[in-house]
């Protein structure tokens, strides 16, 4: 463990406080355990979004071309 010091604003040291008692915590360890579960959040998406970024693409049509956007949404028509 790292003691380390930080400033809040008062409103949201107050809101930590009660937060932490009502989960009979102390203030450093509910503040510990917030922090850890951010930390778990952002390192599960990035996993997620690097094995997703290194999936092979495969295009949606294998023959012929696309058709254009203005004709998908008929905006052709309207000139």
């Amino acid at each position: 463990m790292r003691n380390v010091t930080i400033t809040l604003e008062e409103r949201v040291a107050a809101w930590a406080r009660v937060r932490a008692a009502e989960l009979d915590v102390s203030l450093s360890r509910f503040l510990s355990d917030v922090l850890r579960t951010q930390m778990d959040r952002t390192s599960a998406y990035d996993a997620a979004m690097q094995e997703f970024l290194a999936e092979r693409t495969e295009p949606l049509k294998r023959k012929g071309r696309y058709p254009s956007r203005e004709s998908l949404h008929d905006r052709a028509r309207l000139r």
